[in-house]
């Protein structure tokens, strides 16, 4: 057996009905047998133990499933001592338990031709993200029975940010189980917070091929920005879920109650389409002017949204939507997502490069614009920027708060994530990674390029807004 690193026992992990939770006995080590069967944790309650194990096997649809768990160890010698005999090479495969839905592989076409998105997972530069994808996939608690052929053609990118989703909320140690059809997630943690998570997807009116899609032009205008085109396709994309009543199912009333969204409304929409979610949940948004002699971010307030159809903006500036708690939002539901986590842990395909541009959230007080970077995923500056030593799950997830929902979310339930919400008047922000990507883009190149030029990059990206 090998013993694990940390990025790949945490994504292993995520399997466990609380991925990262481990509560007052948190893991010490784990390894894992050669032919990938079986995993064994050692866990360590306190500095000095007593110390314990968990140890999770394959299914016959490898799926991770517990089969032993003893605690009372006096030191990690003994536990190994312990885990040493189920640590067994060639084992056959645990059997499906009865009533238990054996769960078809993922890269079993059965005769179906796959979409163009899912045929990228086949490259071997992106074969970290197949492999990424497929544990996440074993790793979701029930997911619908089209969620393979849905992922393999039409609906990738839903399937994507379900998977998302998921391994954001079990990195943040959460109880995640899918009980009923809809919504599609409840989360809860040891404190008794809890929510319901409805998953959607912004998409295009006109579908377009997002391999190699060249970019759209992005607004230039504030209003534009904030209360645009985006804005509109966000709008009705909620407002499709509100109409549909979740929280007046009998087992979402009276809990809190979140929408989670991810962007695919245009080609490298997420890249600049952000600001038009706030600025239609929260009726307002953001210009530089010059106040007593200096520029000052002022306020853009709006009622309505851009466009013939004057499409009401505010979402969340009275009580009409009560019911919704909160938004989910992330810029990062990509294949460059799924492979990034696993390479900045230290698996980078040999004979390429990775390099992660964009613009860092500055927090100085009073900056105006982003800080940009350009940093190789695999260098010890990028694998710096989070505590894990790799590129979490959840380190761009936000929450924008309802300051008038009936169920609000506590800060607790969701630590890892940005949260966005109102406090005496104003908006404010509260986040536990000093790094927050306002967006980026990955590029893959062979070893021998050169990587880009940052002066270079800032000089396109300024063409391009």
């Amino acid at each position: 057996m090998r013993k694990l690193p940390q990025w790949e026992f945490d994504i292993y992990a995520l399997s466990l009905p609380r991925g990262h939770g481990f509560g007052d006995q948190p893991p010490t080590a784990a390894w894992i047998t050669e032919d990938g069967r079986t995993c064994a944790i050692a866990t360590l309650a306190g500095d000095e133990g007593p110390f314990g194990y968990l140890v999770l096997r394959r299914r016959v649809d490898f799926v991770w499933v517990v089969t032993a768990e003893s605690n009372g160890f006096g030191s990690l010698k003994d536990t190994m001592l312990a885990i040493e005999p189920l640590m067994v090479e060639g084992k056959p495969l645990e059997p499906m338990t009865p009533g238990a839905i054996i769960r078809p592989r993922l890269f079993d076409l059965k005769g179906r031709e796959p979409g163009d998105v899912f045929k990228v997972l086949a490259r071997p530069s992106h074969a970290p993200a197949a492999w990424a994808l497929n544990q996440l996939y074993l790793a979701l608690p029930k997911p619908d029975r089209n969620w393979v052929s849905d992922c393999q053609t039409k609906n990738f990118h839903t399937r994507l940010w379900e998977a998302q989703l998921l391994a954001g909320f079990r990195e943040q140690g959460l109880l995640v189980t899918q009980p009923y059809e809809s919504p599609d997630f409840h989360i809860a943690n040891r404190f008794g917070g809890e929510a319901w998570v409805e998953a959607v997807t912004a998409n295009p009116t006109v579908a377009y091929n997002h391999v190699n899609a060249p970019h759209g032009p992005m607004p230039t205008e504030k209003d534009e920005v904030f209360f645009g085109a985006a804005a509109l396709r966000f709008a009705k994309t909620l407002g499709n879920k509100l109409d549909r009543g979740y929280d007046r199912l009998p087992h979402v009333a009276g809990k809190s109650f979140m929408i989670a969204i991810a962007d695919f409304q245009a080609p490298a929409s997420m890249m600049w389409s952000r600001e038009g979610l706030i600025g239609y949940l929260y009726g307002e948004g953001a210009q530089v002017a010059m106040v007593d002699g200096r520029a000052q971010a002022v306020a853009m307030p709006a009622t309505h949204l851009l466009g013939p159809s004057a499409f009401p903006a505010g979402l969340f500036a009275d009580d009409r939507h009560s019911e919704l708690s909160a938004v989910i939002f992330s810029n990062a539901c990509s294949i460059a997502k799924l492979y990034r986590v696993p390479i900045s842990g230290g698996v980078a395909p040999k004979g390429l490069r990775y390099i992660r541009i964009g613009h860092f959230f500055d927090r100085t007080p009073g900056a105006l614009v982003g800080v940009p970077f350009c940093l190789d995923i695999t260098s010890n500056e990028y694998r710096a920027l989070w505590p894990q030593g790799y590129e979490p799950w959840s380190a761009e997830m936000e929450v924008f708060h309802n300051p008038f929902a009936s169920h609000p979310v506590s800060f607790d339930l969701l630590p890892e994530a940005t949260h966005w919400f109102e406090q005496d008047g104003e908006k404010h922000c509260s986040t536990t990674y000093e790094t927050s990507v306002l967006w980026s883009r990955t590029m893959i190149q062979n070893e021998d390029q050169r990587p880009p030029i940052l002066e270079d990059f800032l000089s396109r990206a300024d063409d391009e807004a």
